[in-house]
């Protein structure tokens, strides 16, 4: 079954403007059987991506009413090709639009976005600072990058995750196995080349976040 790479995921989204912009405007088109043929198959044919990817929702209201970490997380969509990506990244907020205090997770189907989750339980975080309001089109790209598949340590991927803070955003990139510092710096530098950012990011530990709080520091640099 053929999977949806980064770029062919923007492609599919192009594909309705791209006949559009062939026609002059006043222009009446006539539909032969066969043009009415090929869109009806393509309005049917869905891109299958790799992997179920899950959209969650932490709740800023139910934080600030001291909740347990992670019991305000909730399941907003799951989503299995292209088309329902857009679908619902159409109909979510963007970061720019989140309250103060929100949380928007993107994560592998069946991947909760817990350190307490098994499969993330021994990995652990990249992490990108954005002024207040700059960081949709970051956001938009790395859920490009991880949906289309285009890590080559695409195992390792567990999820991402956009904070909005007063100060403004933070996107982290979840992974695996923190302790293969090959997998999780060629994972890092890809990264920063897929959204063009400059500054340094670091990794750290869950293990270390856990114990640590916000002294943890990073154990890679990129």
């Amino acid at each position: 079954e053929k999977t949806t790479t980064f770029d062919e995921a923007e492609k599919v989204k192009l594909n309705a403007n791209e006949a559009d912009d062939e026609v002059e405007e006043g222009e009446i088109v006539e539909e032969t059987d066969d043009t009415t043929s090929y869109l009806s198959k393509e309005i049917a044919t869905k891109h299958p991506l790799e992997h179920s990817w899950t959209f969650w929702f932490d709740n800023p209201v139910a934080k600030s009413r001291q909740a347990a970490w992670g019991s305000s997380l909730r399941n907003v969509y799951t989503f299995s090709t292209v088309e329902d990506f857009w679908g619902a990244y159409n109909n979510i907020h963007h970061p720019s639009k989140l309250v103060v205090g929100a949380d928007l997770h993107c994560f592998k189907h069946k991947i909760e976005p817990k350190w307490e989750d098994p499969v993330c339980a021994n990995g652990g975080t990249w992490k990108m600072s954005f002024s207040k309001g700059k960081s949709d089109t970051s956001w938009l790209y790395t859920l490009l990058a991880m949906i289309g598949h285009q890590f080559d340590h695409e195992d390792e991927i567990c999820g991402a995750v956009v904070s909005v803070r007063g100060k403004g955003e933070k996107i982290s990139l979840w992974t695996k196995n923190a302790a293969n510092e090959t997998a999780q710096v060629s994972i890092g530098k890809q990264w920063k080349q897929f959204l063009d950012y400059s500054d340094s990011v670091g990794f750290i530990f869950h293990d270390d976040a856990k114990r640590l709080d916000r002294n943890a520091k990073n154990r890679y640099t990129v």
